[in-house]
């Protein structure tokens, strides 16, 4: 461990300042470009002692419970509150940015389209048991330790208005001081809670009921994936589609994000008659799709094939969808099976979706659109379909992780 004075040089790919060293970088959280700051560096590492010259992009943090000095409990959920709003905007685009170059890529990049507070309809809380309370909140940052809050400016008023809630139902809930995670999902009918990482007595299941129906707007409580108590069905509206996830299902974080992505995917789509949505989730693309195409889904959760099955098969007006349990990374669509489609629309994880862009590169399908949560691997994936023909014509990067070093991104290709 060493201390030094240095100058940030720019961000990286993670949010932290990156100081040129002449032993290497250094990265460090909680800086800006421009700024000299007074660090303890061990190997590549720093920690911020004290700033000796601010940038002038850095503003006052919205949040009580984000800081570097630890006084408040460091809060790892955000990493990029003390940034000014036009430094973000331009990091996160430029992530995709660079990320497209580093492949030869280099289409036009749209403008950010931009994350708002109070947007964030799913948080992902750690909680644990001590003798004093029940801790909820996010780790801190590079750390175990939990930072229990009390306030959360990214999350949707209608969680954060409910966290003693919250607080009250995992009491219940845990029986040890181990820690555990709760996804919570705002959706239409109340409060989805998805527990992980416990394990539930007979006693505190019945004590966890009766937490349950004690309070308003909680619909469901589930522990690892098994329905503990369901006052109402969670629902969430795809442009007047409803569909009920299963427990701890993926959903897109945000609505706006949700809502522009789909707009740009339906654009791109078009009058195609028959469209295939790999990866479809619950059906977030391919039910809205449907108002117009004929759809095959494919997706390798189970649950989330029937949700989006039972969806689709109670909803008047839609064309036909199957739906298709399907690994994709171990078992793509083949080039041959694509040939029926006139589109193709894929939301990977952060894996990417390089296997099946393989098979598409081979296939005659005319429109593709690629939607992912990660930068690196859509631009490798962008890149097999470059080499074998597709054109980019559209690139969008929507922020939906506000302060976070997350971007989504929304590509059109055509052949």
């Amino acid at each position: 461990m060493s201390t030094g004075i240095v100058t940030i040089d720019r961000l990286g790919a993670q949010g932290d300042g990156v100081a040129r060293t002449e032993a290497g970088p250094v990265f460090a959280p909680f800086t800006l470009p421009g700024e000299i700051v007074s660090l303890a560096v061990d190997k590549a590492n720093g920690t911020l002692i004290s700033l000796k010259k601010a940038s002038p992009e850095r503003v006052e943090p919205p949040c009580r419970h984000f800081g570097p000095d630890g006084v408040n409990g460091t809060c790892g959920g955000c990493t990029l509150q003390h940034a000014s709003d036009a430094l973000y905007h331009a990091f996160k685009r430029n992530l995709v940015i660079d990320a497209l170059r580093s492949k030869g890529l280099t289409p036009e990049v749209a403008p950010l389209i931009i994350a708002r507070p109070g947007d964030r309809r799913r948080a992902v809380f750690t909680a644990r048991r001590t003798e004093k309370e029940l801790l909820l909140g996010y780790n801190q940052m590079q750390s175990h330790h939990i930072v229990s809050i009390g306030e959360c400016p990214i999350t949707s008023p209608g969680i954060v208005s409910r966290l003693a809630t919250i607080r009250k139902i995992a009491a219940a809930m845990a029986s040890s001081a181990e820690p555990f995670r709760i996804t919570v999902l705002e959706t239409d009918t109340g409060l989805d809670l998805a527990f992980e990482g416990l394990k539930l007595s007979d006693p505190q299941r019945r004590s966890t009921v009766d937490a349950v129906l004690g309070e308003r707007g909680i619909a469901r409580v589930s522990l690892n994936g098994e329905i503990v108590v369901e006052p109402l069905k969670p629902a969430i509206d795809f442009a007047g589609i409803t569909v009920s996830p299963p427990p701890g299902a993926f959903t897109q974080a945000t609505r706006p994000a949700e809502d522009a992505m789909a707009k740009l995917v339906l654009a791109h789509v078009g009058k195609a008659k028959r469209v295939a949505d790999l990866f479809a989730g619950i059906g977030t693309f391919a039910l809205r799709i449907a108002r117009t195409a004929r759809v095959h889904a494919v997706e390798g959760d189970d649950r989330a094939v029937k949700a989006l099955d039972f969806a689709a098969r109670n909803t008047q007006g839609l064309k036909p969808v199957t739906a298709e349990k399907r690994d994709l990374f171990r078992r793509p669509m083949m080039a041959q099976e694509l040939k029926a489609f006139d589109a193709v629309v894929f939301d990977p994880p952060r894996a990417g979706a390089e296997p099946q862009c393989h098979e598409l590169a081979r296939s005659g399908v005319k429109k593709v659109a690629a939607v992912s949560c990660n930068p690196v691997t859509l631009a490798r994936d962008l890149s097999i379909l470059t080499a074998a023909g597709y054109r980019i014509t559209g690139v969008t990067p929507i922020d939906q992780f506000l302060w976070s070093a997350h971007v989504e991104t929304v590509a059109t290709l055509e052949k």
